[in-house]
C-alpha cells in the first residue's frame, strides 16, 4: 500500500509564493513609504485658454502638504491667483484674466505629501512641469482703403497677419463675434445698392481654431442668416453664450410693424429656420444680458428688461429713470445706465442688482459707450462735451472711471472732428482700441461703394489706434501714449 505525501506540489508553490510576499511586505515595511507624490492632472496641460478661463486644478496621487504646494508653486510669467483645496485636488483661480498672446509654465518641486516628517527628504513630490496657452491678441475692423473698402478683415497682433474675410461684394456695416471667436455675425449690404436698410445678415468664418491642436476651419466661408424679403434688418446682438441672435426688424409695407425678432445662432447645415416675433412694446436700442435669457431695451420713459421668448409682454424688470443700458459687467450684477435729464444733459449711473444707483458722470454731450474691466472695478467710456452750443460741436474724450470711490481719470482727448469714434476694450482688459474716422469733404460725387457711419456720413478714410492701459491707481496713466496701427479701417473690435 503506497502513502501519498501530506502536501501536493501546488500546494508547495503556493506557500513558497506566500511566504516570498510576506518577506517583500516586511522589508517594505521596514524600509517605510519610498513612493513619491506626483501630479496626476493638470487641467490646463497643454491648452489655450480665453478670458473666460480663470482656475486651473492640480489633482495629486496623494493627500499633500498644503502649504509646502503652496510654496513651491511657480507660474512663469507670474499669474496673481488665490488657493483653495478639495482634498487632493487644488484650485488656483486667477485674479485677473490671463494676458492675450503669452505662453505660461507651471511648476513643481519640492513639495511634501501629507504624511511625511519634516525631515524625510525622501517623499517629496515627483518634479511637474505644466504648459499652457492663451489666444493670440486679434482684433477686428472694417477696411477703409480702396483695397479693401467695407469688407471685414482679421487682423492677429501677435502673429502680425492680416486675413481678409469677406467679398468686394458686400459692404459690411456691422459685427458680433462669436464667444470662441471660431465665426462672425455680422450684417451688409450689397456695394452697388447705397440703401443702408438693405442689409442681411450672415455668418463667416474667422479660421481661428479656440483650441490647440485643432484643425482651424477656412477663413471666409459665408453662410446666409436673415433676408431682407419682407422686413429690413435694422440692428441686431449676439447673445454671450453665442446661442441666440436678436434682430430689430421693421415691415417694408408697414412702417407700423416694428419690433425684435429672435433665433438661434447656430443653425444645422440644410435647415432654414425662421425668426420668431418678440410680442412687446416697440423699443429703441437694446443689449442682450449677460445670463442670454433676456434683452434690455429703452421702451418708453425707460428701460425694459424683456423676457427671450414669444410672449414679452411682461417685462421682468422695468427702469422708468433710465432710457438706455449702455453695458453689463460680465457678472451681470452691475450695468451702466445712461439717464437723459430735463436741461438736456446726460448722466451715466451703475445700477446694481441690489437695486444700488450710483451717478458716475454727468455731460453737456452724449455717453456713446462704456465697458467694464474684467480684470477691475474700472468702467472704461468714450463721451463727448459739448463745446458750441450754437454750432453743437462736441469734444469726444476716453475717460476711466474707478466704481468703487467713482474717481475719474481722463485718459485720451480726441480731436472735435472726430465726432464718429468706436473703442473695444481688450477681453484680458490690457488695451483700448479706438478708430479716428476722416469725414468725406466732396460729397457731390460719392462712389458707389461709399463708406458711411451709423450716421449716414461718408467717411473718406479712417486710422486705428491701440492704448495701452495701466490700473486706474497709476499715476502713469494718464502719460500713457496711444499707437497707430498700420491699418485703414474703422469699427474696431478685439476677438474674444
Amino acid at each position: 500500500m503506497t502513502t501519498k505525501s501530506f502536501l501536493q506540489p501546488l500546494d508547495r508553490i503556493a506557500i513558497a509564493l506566500m511566504l516570498l510576499l510576506s518577506l517583500l511586505i516586511g522589508l517594505l515595511i521596514l524600509q517605510g513609504d519610498v513612493v513619491a507624490a506626483r501630479v496626476r492632472d493638470f487641467s490646463w496641460q497643454n491648452q489655450q485658454i480665453g478670458a473666460e478661463d480663470i482656475s486651473f486644478t492640480l489633482t495629486f496621487s496623494r493627500p499633500m502638504n498644503a502649504k509646502s504646494v503652496e510654496d513651491n508653486l511657480k507660474i512663469d510669467p507670474p499669474l496673481a491667483g488665490k488657493i483653495s483645496w478639495a482634498g487632493r485636488r487644488m484650485v488656483y483661480t486667477l485674479l485677473t484674466p490671463a494676458p492675450y498672446g503669452t505662453n505660461y509654465k507651471v511648476e513643481l518641486q519640492g513639495a511634501k505629501d501629507k504624511f511625511a516628517p519634516p525631515e524625510d527628504k525622501k517623499r517629496v513630490i515627483q518634479p511637474f512641469l505644466g504648459q499652457f496657452t492663451t489666444r493670440d491678441r486679434v482684433i477686428l475692423y472694417i477696411g477703409a482703403d480702396q483695397e479693401d473698402k467695407g469688407r471685414l478683415i482679421l487682423y492677429n497682433l501677435t502673429q502680425e497677419q492680416k486675413t481678409v474675410l469677406t467679398p468686394k461684394e458686400l459692404v459690411v456695416m456691422d459685427f458680433k463675434a462669436y464667444p470662441e471667436g471660431e465665426k462672425i455675425l455680422f450684417s451688409a449690404r450689397a456695394s452697388n445698392n447705397q440703401d443702408l436698410l438693405s442689409a442681411k445678415i450672415y455668418t463667416v468664418t474667422t479660421g481661428v481654431s479656440a483650441k490647440v491642436g485643432a484643425s482651424p476651419t477656412t477663413a471666409g466661408l459665408i453662410e446666409l442668416v436673415l433676408d431682407n424679403k419682407d422686413y429690413q434688418n435694422l440692428k441686431f446682438d449676439l447673445s454671450p453664450d453665442g446661442q441666440t441672435i436678436v434682430v430689430q426688424r421693421g415691415n417694408r409695407n408697414n412702417p407700423s410693424d416694428f419690433g425684435l425678432w429672435f433665433m438661434p445662432a447656430n443653425i444645422p447645415p440644410g435647415e432654414k429656420l425662421q425668426p420668431q416675433r418678440l410680442q412687446s412694446q416697440p423699443g429703441g436700442d437694446f443689449l442682450i444680458t449677460p445670463d442670454s435669457k433676456a434683452v434690455a431695451i429703452a421702451q418708453g420713459q425707460g428701460a425694459a428688461i424683456l423676457p427671450l421668448q414669444q410672449d414679452a409682454s411682461k417685462p421682468l424688470d422695468f427702469l422708468p429713470q433710465f432710457g438706455l443700458v449702455q453695458s453689463f459687467s460680465k457678472d451681470g450684477s452691475q450695468a451702466a445706465m445712461v439717464k437723459f435729464n430735463t436741461d438736456f444733459t446726460k448722466e451715466l449711473f451703475l445700477v446694481t442688482n441690489q437695486g444700488t444707483q450710483k451717478p458716475l458722470v454727468k455731460t453737456t454731450g452724449s455717453i456713446l459707450s462704456c465697458q467694464f474691466d474684467p480684470a477691475s472695478p474700472t468702467l472704461y467710456c468714450l463721451l463727448t462735451q459739448l463745446v458750441s452750443q450754437a454750432q453743437y460741436i462736441e469734444q469726444p474724450y476716453l475717460v476711466a472711471i474707478d466704481l468703487k470711490n467713482q474717481q475719474q481719470k481722463p485718459l485720451l482727448v480726441l480731436p472735435v472732428e472726430q465726432r464718429n469714434v468706436q473703442m473695444s476694450l481688450s477681453p484680458d482688459g490690457l488695451a483700448l482700441l479706438f478708430d479716428q474716422v476722416v469725414p468725406e469733404t466732396n460729397t457731390s460725387k460719392p462712389s458707389a461703394n461709399n463708406l458711411k457711419t451709423d450716421e449716414g456720413e461718408a467717411i473718406a478714410t479712417s486710422s486705428l489706434w491701440l492704448m495701452p492701459l495701466l490700473p486706474i491707481s497709476d499715476a502713469a496713466i494718464s502719460t500713457i501714449k496711444p499707437e497707430k496701427l498700420p491699418l485703414i479701417g474703422f469699427h474696431p473690435r478685439w476677438l474674444p
